[in-house]
């Protein structure tokens, strides 16, 4: 029997008390479920020595934390506590004699969706634009730290799932998406997950993997049975859609969310080659995987791929209360369908990662009633201090549900402060004609310089420019009305306010300066024009593009956009606005505010659009930043995270959404393999608008002296994959099927989920031999791509560098994303570098090029400073499907670009 424990006690009592128990840690052998797999969760393999010691911890306590590994359904996710002793909130009898806490999981990317006093941030897509590190990690550090005040253990984000494969995808905005490329995508993951573990937070890695369309993502929500299936060839998934994951493996991240679709016909929360070979093997992922609520379509088949945590525990339906898991995986073990060390596996990484995060810490996790104060502090179903302590459920007594605990941060650690620096710093300026900006700060601002005798005249226009009245009237801001801020759907959030881009205008001009008409309505469809834009000097038109959730829609939209165009008659307002103002002579600026890439052909070449600005998404202040911009304040430095087209044809047949049906289940075939975005536009030559990491700066960068040099020499293939640590061994015994019956007087809410049965049942047990999948009984081969936290931890070794020089030649203090792009050598044959010759196989088929590095250096005028690229094995190699690894090329020369943009690359050199 294992020792069962309270958290309470220490971490150095439980490794003192147990010090022989790291010599008794043995590999689990047995039945091995390798449905679709290389690898298996019975037999966990190797476990790696960075965990060993929460794995101990774990391994002790696991016994009596059955109900671990399923939600307690849907009214009970996301939500407060009882303030008072009820039986959900310590969900099994088990849990509460060792004292494990019940787990509070809540959305999301751009902050605490449901919550009070919290932070609206700027949207991923936005974060993405900035490049800047620096940032991506401050911006993750909030996110956990008002997760943490709020009693949140795992804040569900980042998401790098969509990585942007169709433009009109309806959450390519979100949390998630940084930007359409995978290192890019990468490291700002990275960056977040960092910043929200640092806080003790366990961050979630979503949505593992191919969810690039929310048309068909989910069953029954299109009125299919099924969700589509997204099928993905072996080297465009390792090289595009899973580096991010990869990366944050690495990274430590605590959990992985799986994706409600399938992947190649498989679903992917039930897809045991993607959770047990790649995610648990290959990238070591020591972890627990949960799924997207309600993503699990089956009981023991997704125990036994891989799945670890069932969210929000509720079967097939949405708030039905009735269980795939929870009481069947009791039924599971005592019949022996399910196998005990399979459970055990499940909980021992559940646990591993709360005491890995360091929950058990007291001072800053204190215990949930009655021990303490602790747990969370708001409800997501109600905005009342007093509310239900079960809704949902058939019990009506109520209690303080929300105590309204303010953690926006105050002083120069308001997090409002970071929101508008990031906001700024992502904001793409992609066309300043004539130098119109920044705007004359003395003329505007009234800050000095000689007296103006007539003052500017300057309209503000378009529905987008001021916020709605009430920015969080429409449900997860499923709706299109204000300024746009966010996207909609479970990652947007509760605004605590939003400053529309008029309003910080009005609060920043000066009135003697400047004559400032509002014109806050996309209705310009009078004939001629209204009046008062002939007399203007500026006019600043705003338009905008929404997409958001599948669960939800505005209009005629459902969740990905049905074009790229503005929305709201946007384009026709920027035409007339550029045609009119100032009777044609005047100048016409541009802020657009969108989900993703739009298309600007419509106006973007009008004699009076002389600026256009992509503002992205960029949270609660919005205004404060764009002006923070306009007048040079913060010098723009942020690059588009994706391409700008011309048409949405011109990204490519792969690109677009499948909006209708094409079978019983929907199939979505990438068939455009590696080429998504500026790799698209690349092979096929197409002329984008925009390219990908393009953006325009106030002052002018030059980029010189680029040498690189070989640090270590090529070699085809990692090093063999190295041992880890075997994992923890429990009891095998089957307990009693009386100990798993409700206790005596306990009383069961409707619609919540229980791990225990009734007597009945336990009257009943019937063992039989369950159909396991062939190959079960036998330990599956290891990936040689493993043995490490992302992979084989010499994929991480750095073989070469590269070096360059940028300058200031401008007169601004300023910015600059410097991006290295590599192209592989010609003619690479598959699996040529593991002996077989050009002649005998076909050559790899490469990108013309791919983002490998890039960073974000501060200037001062006429500054220069030298900056260093190291590029790793990883980075020189391909996924060999062949060899089942990474194959780095060792004939031919490497060609290495670096510039500021795809296609701006004025330094090249080879390697």
């Amino acid at each position: 029997m294992q020792r069962r424990l309270h958290p309470s006690e220490s971490v150095e009592k439980l490794l003192g008390d147990n010090e022989s128990a790291e010599g008794e840690i043995r590999q689990t052998r047995g039945p091995s479920p390798a449905t679709n797999a290389i690898r298996t969760t019975r037999d966990n393999g190797k476990r790696l020595s960075g965990w060993k010691k929460w794995l101990l911890i774990a391994s002790i306590l696991v016994g009596g934390l059955l109900a671990a590994a399923t939600g307690t359904g849907y009214w009970k996710y996301k939500t407060a506590p009882p303030y008072g002793l009820s039986p959900p909130w310590y969900p099994t009898r088990p849990a509460i004699n060792v004292g494990f806490p019940s787990l509070c999981l809540q959305d999301g990317p751009l902050g605490l969706r449901f919550a009070d006093h919290i932070t609206a941030f700027p949207a991923g897509i936005t974060t993405g634009a900035t490049w800047d590190r620096d940032l991506m990690y401050k911006r993750g550090r909030a996110l956990g730290l008002e997760a943490r005040l709020k009693g949140v253990n795992a804040l569900l984000a980042p998401s790098m799932g969509p990585l942007g494969k169709h433009p009109a995808g309806g959450r390519n905005w979100e949390g998630k998406r940084f930007g359409s490329d995978p290192v890019l995508q990468a490291v700002a993951a990275v960056e977040t997950i960092k910043g929200i573990q640092d806080e003790g937070v366990i961050a979630t890695a979503k949505h593992y993997i191919l969810n690039e369309q929310e048309h068909y993502r989910q069953s029954w929500e299109w009125g299919l049975p099924n969700a589509m299936s997204s099928n993905a060839d072996d080297r465009t998934l390792h090289e595009l859609y899973l580096w991010p994951f990869a990366e944050s493996v690495r990274a430590q991240v605590g959990s992985v969310m799986c994706s409600y679709q399938m992947v190649n016909n498989s679903y992917a929360c039930g897809n045991s080659k993607l959770l047990n070979g790649i995610l648990k093997d290959e990238l070591g992922f020591q972890g627990f995987v949960m799924s997207d609520w309600l993503a699990s379509r089956s009981g023991i088949s997704d125990v036994l791929a891989g799945l670890d945590m069932s969210m929000p525990g509720d079967g097939l339906r949405w708030q039905g209360g009735e269980a795939l898991w929870g009481p069947h995986l009791t039924m599971g073990v005592l019949n022996e369908s399910l196998p005990l060390s399979r459970l055990n596996d499940m909980v021992t990484r559940i646990v591993a990662t709360w005491y890995k995060l360091h929950q058990d810490d007291k001072d800053r996790w204190p215990p949930a009633p009655p021990e303490g104060d602790g747990g969370p502090n708001f409800s997501s179903f109600t905005d009342e201090k007093v509310g239900l302590l079960h809704p949902g459920s058939d019990d009506k007594s109520t209690g303080v549900v929300n105590k309204f605990i303010d953690v926006q941060g105050k002083g120069e650690e308001a997090h409002g402060l970071l929101v508008r620096r990031i906001a700024a710093e992502g904001t793409v300026l992609v066309k300043n004609e004539g130098g119109v900006l920044p705007l004359d700060v003395e003329r505007w601002l009234g800050e000095g310089g000689e007296k103006q005798s007539v003052p500017l005249k300057v309209a503000v226009i378009g529905e987008d420019a001021k916020a709605a009245e009430d920015p969080n009237a429409c449900p997860d801001r499923a709706c299109n009305k204000g300024t746009l801020a966010s996207g909609w759907g479970s990652g947007a959030v509760n605004y605590p306010y939003l400053v529309g881009p008029l309003e910080a205008l009005q609060a920043a001009i000066s009135p003697k300066k400047i004559n400032l008409t509002s014109f806050p309505s996309n209705d310009l469809t009078s004939k001629p024009p209204p009046a008062f834009l002939k007399d203007q000097d500026f006019c600043l038109v705003f338009a905008n593009a929404i997409g958001g959730e599948g669960y939800l829609r505005y209009q005629d939209i459902r969740g990905d956009r049905n074009d790229l165009y503005l929305q709201t008659n946007g384009d026709r307002l920027i035409k007339v606005v550029a045609k009119n103002c100032g009777g044609g002579q005047g100048r016409t600026i541009v802020v657009i505010h969108a989900v993703g890439p739009v298309i600007v052909e419509r106006w973007a070449d009008l004699p009076g659009v002389k600026a256009i600005i992509f503002a992205n998404l960029p949270g609660q202040e919005s205004g404060n930043a764009l002006v923070d911009v306009l007048f040079g304040h913060v010098n723009p430095s942020a690059k588009l995270p994706y391409t700008v087209g011309k048409s949405l044809e011109d990204y490519g047949k792969g690109a677009q959404v499948l909006y209708f049906p094409n079978h019983v289940i929907p199939q979505q075939n990438f068939t455009d393999g590696l080429y998504i975005d500026y790799r698209h536009f690349d092979k096929f030559d197409v002329e984008s608008r925009y390219e990908f990491g393009y953006g325009l700066s106030y002052t002018n960068f030059e980029l010189s002296d680029i040498s690189a040099a070989m640090v270590k020499p090529k070699s085809a293939f990692p090093s063999p994959r190295p041992d880890g640590t075997n994992p923890p061994s429990y009891s095998d015994d089957i307990p009693s099927a009386h100990e798993a019956v409700f206790p005596a007087g306990f009383r069961k809410l409707k619609k919540y989920i229980y791990p225990y049965i009734d007597q009945k049942s336990a009257d009943h047990i019937k063992k039989a031999k369950y159909p396991y999948p062939e190959g079960y009984d036998h330990e599956q081969p290891r990936s040689p791509a493993g043995g490490g936290e992302g992979g084989n931890p010499s994929l991480w070794d750095v073989h070469a560098q590269v070096n360059v020089t940028i300058t200031n030649k401008g007169s601004r203090v300023g910015k600059e994303v410097v991006q290295l792009y590599l192209s592989f050598p010609p003619n690479v044959p598959e699996g040529g570098s593991a002996g077989a010759s050009p002649a005998e196989t076909k050559p790899v088929d490469f990108p013309v090029k791919v983002l490998r590095a890039f960073e974000k250096p501060e200037l001062q005028p006429g500054e220069s400073k030298s900056i260093t690229f190291h590029l790793t094995r990883k980075d020189l190699s391909y996924w060999s499907v062949t060899d089942q690894n990474w194959v780095m090329p060792t004939q031919g020369k490497f060609k290495i670009q670096v510039g500021n943009s795809s296609r701006n690359l004025p330094l090249v050199i080879e390697l």
